[in-house]
């Protein structure tokens, strides 16, 4: 029985050591979602931004795209 024992402790060794690179896995996975999370958000942020600024500029500029003419296909 001792070869028995001596195959369940290598199955069991074996086991532990997946599930630890499984761990590890999961939490840089983790991490690196955070941090895109973060990125993206900030991205957001500036673009609202520059849409704000664009449409100050265009007020400051008195450019109104509803007062240009039609292109000349219509």
């Amino acid at each position: 029985m001792s070869s028995g024992n001596d195959a369940l402790a290598r199955r069991l060794d074996d086991m532990e050591v997946r599930l630890t690179f499984i761990d590890d896995t999961v939490q840089a996975l983790s991490s690196a979602d955070a941090d895109q999370s973060q990125r993206i958000a900030a991205l957001e942020r500036a673009l609202r931004d520059l849409r704000g600024e664009m449409a100050t500029m265009r007020v400051a500029q008195g450019d109104d795209p509803h007062d240009e003419p039609p292109p000349p296909h219509y």
